[in-house]
Protein backbone atom coordinates (compact mmCIF):
# COMPACT_ATOMS: atom_id res chain seq x y z
CA UNK A 1 0.00 0.00 0.00
CA UNK A 2 2.84 2.19 0.67
CA UNK A 3 4.39 1.86 -2.24
CA UNK A 4 1.15 2.39 -4.38
CA UNK A 5 1.17 5.50 -2.51
CA UNK A 6 4.78 6.68 -3.35
CA UNK A 7 4.06 5.72 -6.97
CA UNK A 8 1.01 7.70 -7.15
CA UNK A 9 3.01 10.95 -6.13
CA UNK A 10 5.64 10.04 -7.99
CA UNK A 11 3.25 10.04 -11.26
CA UNK A 12 1.39 13.20 -9.81
CA UNK A 13 4.29 14.95 -9.68
CA UNK A 14 5.60 14.09 -13.19
CA UNK A 15 2.33 15.05 -14.36
CA UNK A 16 3.06 18.39 -12.78
CA UNK A 17 6.52 18.72 -15.05
CA UNK A 18 5.13 17.45 -18.14
CA UNK A 19 2.55 20.09 -17.70
CA UNK A 20 5.15 22.95 -17.30
CA UNK A 21 7.06 21.41 -20.14
CA UNK A 22 4.03 21.76 -22.59
CA UNK A 23 3.48 25.33 -20.86
CA UNK A 24 5.44 27.97 -23.61
CA UNK A 25 5.70 31.08 -24.90
CA UNK A 26 2.79 32.97 -26.78
CA UNK A 27 3.62 33.87 -30.41
CA UNK A 28 2.29 36.70 -31.60
CA UNK A 29 2.54 36.88 -36.03
CA UNK A 30 2.73 40.19 -37.28
CA UNK A 31 3.83 42.41 -40.32
CA UNK A 32 7.17 43.48 -38.99
CA UNK A 33 9.42 46.76 -39.56
CA UNK A 34 8.46 49.93 -37.77
CA UNK A 35 4.53 47.53 -37.52
CA UNK A 36 5.75 45.14 -35.05
CA UNK A 37 8.46 48.21 -33.28
CA UNK A 38 4.90 49.95 -32.30
CA UNK A 39 3.24 47.03 -31.26
CA UNK A 40 6.24 45.80 -29.05
CA UNK A 41 5.70 49.37 -27.56
CA UNK A 42 2.18 49.16 -26.89
CA UNK A 43 1.30 45.54 -26.69
CA UNK A 44 3.96 43.07 -26.01
CA UNK A 45 5.95 44.85 -22.88
CA UNK A 46 2.73 45.66 -21.55
CA UNK A 47 0.98 42.37 -21.73
CA UNK A 48 4.47 40.83 -20.46
CA UNK A 49 4.58 43.22 -17.42
CA UNK A 50 0.85 42.84 -16.69
CA UNK A 51 0.75 39.37 -16.65
CA UNK A 52 4.11 37.91 -16.72
CA UNK A 53 3.48 35.96 -19.90
CA UNK A 54 6.27 36.09 -22.22
CA UNK A 55 5.75 37.10 -26.08
CA UNK A 56 7.74 35.97 -28.83
CA UNK A 57 7.15 38.26 -31.81
CA UNK A 58 7.26 36.68 -35.82
CA UNK A 59 7.04 38.42 -38.98
CA UNK A 60 5.36 37.63 -41.91
CA UNK A 61 4.47 39.04 -45.03
CA UNK A 62 0.29 37.57 -44.74
CA UNK A 63 1.01 33.81 -45.82
CA UNK A 64 -1.97 33.00 -44.32
CA UNK A 65 -1.96 29.50 -45.89
CA UNK A 66 0.90 28.79 -43.02
CA UNK A 67 -2.03 29.27 -40.37
CA UNK A 68 -4.47 27.03 -42.04
CA UNK A 69 -2.03 23.98 -42.76
CA UNK A 70 -1.11 24.20 -39.08
CA UNK A 71 -4.80 24.17 -38.45
CA UNK A 72 -5.34 20.95 -40.82
CA UNK A 73 -2.00 19.25 -39.31
CA UNK A 74 -3.07 19.82 -35.77
CA UNK A 75 0.31 21.33 -35.16
CA UNK A 76 -0.64 25.39 -34.19
CA UNK A 77 2.42 26.81 -33.20
CA UNK A 78 1.25 30.47 -33.66
CA UNK A 79 -1.05 31.54 -31.18
CA UNK A 80 -2.30 35.56 -32.06
CA UNK A 81 -2.06 36.13 -35.65
CA UNK A 82 -2.42 39.91 -37.36
CA UNK A 83 -4.67 39.57 -41.11
CA UNK A 84 -6.12 41.93 -43.48
CA UNK A 85 -9.95 42.02 -43.66
CA UNK A 86 -10.43 39.55 -46.32
CA UNK A 87 -8.31 37.25 -45.14
CA UNK A 88 -10.42 36.91 -41.59
CA UNK A 89 -13.93 36.54 -43.54
CA UNK A 90 -12.76 33.59 -45.96
CA UNK A 91 -10.84 32.03 -42.86
CA UNK A 92 -13.23 32.42 -40.38
CA UNK A 93 -15.71 30.93 -43.14
CA UNK A 94 -13.19 27.95 -43.68
CA UNK A 95 -13.15 27.53 -39.95
CA UNK A 96 -9.23 28.33 -39.59
CA UNK A 97 -9.89 30.87 -36.95
CA UNK A 98 -11.38 30.76 -33.02
CA UNK A 99 -14.62 32.16 -32.99
CA UNK A 100 -14.03 35.49 -30.37
CA UNK A 101 -17.05 36.60 -27.94
CA UNK A 102 -17.43 40.52 -28.91
CA UNK A 103 -18.03 40.91 -24.95
CA UNK A 104 -14.56 39.93 -24.33
CA UNK A 105 -13.68 43.35 -25.84
CA UNK A 106 -16.36 45.53 -24.37
CA UNK A 107 -19.27 44.48 -27.18
CA UNK A 108 -18.63 45.42 -30.80
CA UNK A 109 -20.47 49.18 -29.96
CA UNK A 110 -17.33 50.14 -28.19
CA UNK A 111 -15.43 50.11 -31.75
CA UNK A 112 -15.81 51.46 -35.41
CA UNK A 113 -18.07 50.15 -37.19
CA UNK A 114 -16.99 46.68 -39.16
CA UNK A 115 -13.77 46.22 -37.11
CA UNK A 116 -15.15 43.55 -35.13
CA UNK A 117 -16.16 40.18 -36.77
CA UNK A 118 -17.07 37.07 -35.66
CA UNK A 119 -13.02 35.44 -35.77
CA UNK A 120 -11.58 38.92 -35.34
CA UNK A 121 -10.46 42.22 -33.68
CA UNK A 122 -9.38 45.26 -35.44
CA UNK A 123 -6.29 46.15 -34.10
CA UNK A 124 -5.86 49.69 -36.72
CA UNK A 125 -7.04 51.60 -39.70
CA UNK A 126 -4.02 51.70 -42.53
CA UNK A 127 -3.61 52.77 -46.06
CA UNK A 128 -1.93 51.69 -48.94
CA UNK A 129 -1.38 55.30 -50.54
CA UNK A 130 1.59 56.42 -53.40
CA UNK A 131 4.50 57.42 -51.70
CA UNK A 132 7.58 59.47 -52.94
CA UNK A 133 11.01 60.82 -52.08
CA UNK A 134 10.88 64.93 -52.51
CA UNK A 135 14.51 64.70 -52.33
CA UNK A 136 14.86 62.99 -55.60
CA UNK A 137 11.40 64.13 -57.31
CA UNK A 138 10.69 67.74 -56.67
CA UNK A 139 7.21 67.70 -58.63
CA UNK A 140 5.29 64.81 -57.19
CA UNK A 141 2.51 62.65 -58.52
CA UNK A 142 -1.05 63.85 -57.37
CA UNK A 143 -3.21 60.75 -58.29
CA UNK A 144 -2.66 57.03 -59.90
CA UNK A 145 -2.58 58.69 -63.58
CA UNK A 146 0.75 60.35 -62.75
CA UNK A 147 1.70 57.18 -61.30
CA UNK A 148 1.09 55.71 -64.30
CA UNK A 149 2.60 58.41 -66.74
CA UNK A 150 6.34 57.94 -67.20
CA UNK A 151 7.12 60.11 -69.49
CA UNK A 152 6.36 62.72 -67.16
CA UNK A 153 7.80 60.68 -64.17
CA UNK A 154 10.82 58.68 -65.63
CA UNK A 155 11.41 55.69 -63.77
CA UNK A 156 10.57 52.71 -61.97
CA UNK A 157 7.74 52.31 -60.03
CA UNK A 158 7.31 50.18 -56.71
CA UNK A 159 4.18 48.44 -56.36
CA UNK A 160 3.12 45.12 -53.94
CA UNK A 161 3.14 41.57 -55.84
CA UNK A 162 -0.11 40.56 -55.54
CA UNK A 163 -3.79 41.30 -57.12
CA UNK A 164 -5.28 42.93 -54.35
CA UNK A 165 -4.93 46.63 -54.01
CA UNK A 166 -2.82 46.23 -57.31
CA UNK A 167 -6.06 45.97 -59.73
CA UNK A 168 -7.36 48.66 -57.78
CA UNK A 169 -4.84 51.16 -58.08
CA UNK A 170 -4.93 50.21 -61.83
CA UNK A 171 -8.51 50.94 -62.78
CA UNK A 172 -8.04 54.29 -60.90
CA UNK A 173 -5.44 55.40 -63.12
CA UNK A 174 -7.53 54.24 -66.30
CA UNK A 175 -9.90 56.75 -64.84
CA UNK A 176 -12.50 54.60 -63.00
CA UNK A 177 -13.85 56.45 -60.29
CA UNK A 178 -13.33 55.38 -56.57
CA UNK A 179 -17.08 54.89 -55.72
CA UNK A 180 -17.40 52.27 -59.37
CA UNK A 181 -14.05 50.07 -59.02
CA UNK A 182 -15.63 46.93 -57.47
CA UNK A 183 -18.26 47.39 -59.64
CA UNK A 184 -15.84 47.34 -62.67
CA UNK A 185 -13.25 45.38 -61.24
CA UNK A 186 -16.78 42.35 -60.39
CA UNK A 187 -16.79 41.98 -64.63
CA UNK A 188 -14.67 40.02 -66.73
CA UNK A 189 -14.31 42.76 -69.16
CA UNK A 190 -13.23 44.96 -66.14
CA UNK A 191 -10.71 42.63 -64.84
CA UNK A 192 -9.30 42.46 -68.51
CA UNK A 193 -9.00 46.25 -68.42
CA UNK A 194 -6.97 46.52 -65.60
CA UNK A 195 -4.28 44.07 -66.75
CA UNK A 196 -4.21 45.58 -69.85
CA UNK A 197 -3.45 48.70 -67.98
CA UNK A 198 -1.26 46.68 -66.00
CA UNK A 199 0.96 45.89 -68.91
CA UNK A 200 1.27 49.52 -70.03
CA UNK A 201 3.31 50.01 -66.94
CA UNK A 202 4.80 46.30 -66.41
CA UNK A 203 8.70 47.31 -67.69
CA UNK A 204 8.59 49.84 -65.06
CA UNK A 205 7.61 48.09 -62.24
CA UNK A 206 9.73 47.02 -59.19
CA UNK A 207 8.01 44.80 -57.13
CA UNK A 208 7.40 44.61 -53.46
CA UNK A 209 6.15 42.29 -50.88
CA UNK A 210 7.61 43.22 -47.60
CA UNK A 211 6.17 46.76 -46.14
CA UNK A 212 9.61 48.15 -45.38
CA UNK A 213 10.56 47.46 -48.75
CA UNK A 214 8.74 50.68 -50.32
CA UNK A 215 10.28 53.30 -48.12
CA UNK A 216 13.84 51.80 -48.87
CA UNK A 217 13.60 51.66 -52.33
CA UNK A 218 12.14 55.48 -51.92
CA UNK A 219 15.24 56.61 -49.77
CA UNK A 220 17.79 54.38 -52.08
CA UNK A 221 16.35 55.70 -55.14
CA UNK A 222 15.60 52.55 -56.39
CA UNK A 223 12.06 53.48 -57.47
CA UNK A 224 10.53 57.47 -58.09
CA UNK A 225 7.33 56.38 -56.57
CA UNK A 226 5.84 53.45 -54.98
CA UNK A 227 2.63 52.08 -53.24
CA UNK A 228 3.48 51.89 -49.63
CA UNK A 229 1.38 50.84 -46.52
CA UNK A 230 1.16 54.79 -44.92
CA UNK A 231 2.42 54.31 -41.49
CA UNK A 232 5.83 52.90 -42.72
CA UNK A 233 6.32 56.14 -44.50
CA UNK A 234 4.97 57.82 -41.62
CA UNK A 235 8.04 55.79 -39.68
CA UNK A 236 10.26 57.05 -41.95
CA UNK A 237 9.55 60.17 -41.48
CA UNK A 238 10.28 60.78 -38.25
CA UNK A 239 13.49 59.08 -39.34
CA UNK A 240 14.18 62.25 -41.28
CA UNK A 241 13.65 61.08 -44.82
CA UNK A 242 11.79 63.66 -46.61
CA UNK A 243 9.18 61.11 -48.05
CA UNK A 244 5.91 62.69 -49.12
CA UNK A 245 2.17 60.50 -49.36
CA UNK A 246 -0.42 61.12 -52.24
CA UNK A 247 -4.10 59.79 -49.97
CA UNK A 248 -6.09 60.91 -52.94
CA UNK A 249 -6.57 57.22 -54.65
CA UNK A 250 -5.62 55.77 -51.47
CA UNK A 251 -7.51 52.30 -50.27
CA UNK A 252 -8.12 51.94 -46.74
CA UNK A 253 -8.24 48.34 -44.78
CA UNK A 254 -8.48 47.44 -41.18
CA UNK A 255 -5.44 44.38 -39.65
CA UNK A 256 -7.46 42.23 -37.29
CA UNK A 257 -5.97 39.97 -34.50
CA UNK A 258 -7.63 36.09 -35.15
CA UNK A 259 -6.03 32.77 -33.06
CA UNK A 260 -5.65 29.61 -35.39
CA UNK A 261 -8.15 27.51 -34.43
CA UNK A 262 -6.29 24.63 -31.47
CA UNK A 263 -3.97 26.98 -30.38
CA UNK A 264 -2.86 25.44 -26.88
CA UNK A 265 -2.68 28.83 -25.48
CA UNK A 266 -5.90 30.16 -26.39
CA UNK A 267 -6.75 31.23 -23.31
CA UNK A 268 -3.59 33.16 -22.55
CA UNK A 269 -4.35 34.45 -26.34
CA UNK A 270 -7.58 35.78 -25.71
CA UNK A 271 -6.59 37.60 -22.62
CA UNK A 272 -3.11 39.35 -24.65
CA UNK A 273 -6.28 40.17 -27.61
CA UNK A 274 -8.17 41.98 -25.17
CA UNK A 275 -5.51 43.84 -23.37
CA UNK A 276 -4.06 45.01 -26.91
CA UNK A 277 -7.61 46.39 -27.09
CA UNK A 278 -7.83 48.34 -24.76
CA UNK A 279 -8.12 52.22 -25.84
CA UNK A 280 -4.78 53.45 -24.04
CA UNK A 281 -2.70 50.82 -25.77
CA UNK A 282 -4.18 51.41 -28.94
CA UNK A 283 -3.74 55.09 -28.04
CA UNK A 284 0.26 54.27 -27.72
CA UNK A 285 0.42 52.21 -30.83
CA UNK A 286 -1.00 55.12 -32.76
CA UNK A 287 1.25 57.25 -31.56
CA UNK A 288 4.33 54.78 -32.55
CA UNK A 289 2.75 54.55 -36.28
CA UNK A 290 0.57 56.58 -38.12
CA UNK A 291 -2.36 53.90 -38.34
CA UNK A 292 -5.67 54.40 -36.71
CA UNK A 293 -7.20 53.19 -33.12
CA UNK A 294 -10.13 51.08 -34.03
CA UNK A 295 -11.70 51.42 -30.36
CA UNK A 296 -13.70 54.45 -30.67
CA UNK A 297 -12.44 55.57 -26.50
CA UNK A 298 -9.10 55.45 -28.02
CA UNK A 299 -9.73 58.31 -30.90
CA UNK A 300 -9.96 60.90 -28.33
CA UNK A 301 -7.23 59.85 -27.00
CA UNK A 302 -5.05 60.29 -29.60
CA UNK A 303 -2.53 63.67 -29.59
CA UNK A 304 -4.08 66.74 -32.02
CA UNK A 305 -0.53 66.25 -33.94
CA UNK A 306 -1.43 63.03 -34.91
CA UNK A 307 -4.68 62.92 -36.59
CA UNK A 308 -4.02 64.54 -39.52
CA UNK A 309 -1.80 61.95 -40.30
CA UNK A 310 -3.99 59.36 -39.76
CA UNK A 311 -5.72 57.18 -42.49
CA UNK A 312 -8.93 57.76 -40.75
CA UNK A 313 -8.62 61.84 -40.62
CA UNK A 314 -11.38 63.27 -43.20
CA UNK A 315 -9.56 65.07 -45.18
CA UNK A 316 -7.25 61.74 -46.15
CA UNK A 317 -10.26 59.90 -46.77
CA UNK A 318 -11.34 62.59 -49.40
CA UNK A 319 -10.75 60.32 -52.75
CA UNK A 320 -9.89 57.37 -50.83
CA UNK A 321 -11.52 53.94 -51.23
CA UNK A 322 -12.52 51.26 -48.61
CA UNK A 323 -11.27 48.07 -49.67
CA UNK A 324 -14.46 45.57 -50.43
CA UNK A 325 -13.71 43.05 -48.00
CA UNK A 326 -16.57 40.65 -49.49
CA UNK A 327 -15.47 40.87 -53.37
CA UNK A 328 -11.74 39.67 -52.56
CA UNK A 329 -13.28 36.92 -50.43
CA UNK A 330 -15.38 36.09 -53.71
CA UNK A 331 -12.91 36.62 -56.01
CA UNK A 332 -9.61 36.51 -54.73
CA UNK A 333 -8.30 33.16 -55.06
CA UNK A 334 -9.03 33.55 -58.97
CA UNK A 335 -7.65 36.51 -59.10
CA UNK A 336 -4.15 35.94 -57.42
CA UNK A 337 -3.79 33.06 -59.58
CA UNK A 338 -4.27 35.29 -62.77
CA UNK A 339 -2.21 37.81 -61.26
CA UNK A 340 0.59 35.35 -60.27
CA UNK A 341 0.33 33.76 -63.87
CA UNK A 342 0.71 37.44 -65.39
CA UNK A 343 3.66 38.47 -63.73
CA UNK A 344 5.23 35.48 -64.11
CA UNK A 345 5.39 36.16 -67.97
Amino acid sequence: MKKMIQLAAVAAVASVFAGQAVARDLTVVSFGGANKEAQVAAFYQPFEKATGQKVVGVDYNGEVAKVKAMVEAGKVTWDVVEVESPEVLRGCEEGVYEKIDPKLIGGKAAFLPGTVSECGVGIFVWSTAIAYNADKLKTGPTSWADFWDVKKFPGKRGLRKGAKYTLEFALLADGVKPADVYKVLGTKAGVDRAFKKLDQLKANIQWWEAGAQPPQFLASGDVVMSSAYNGRIDAAQKEGKNLKIVWNGSIWDIDSWVIPKGSPNKEQALKFVQFASKPENQKTYSHKIAYGPTNKSAVGMIDPKVLPTLPTAPANLNGALGINVQFWVDHGEELEERFNAWAAK
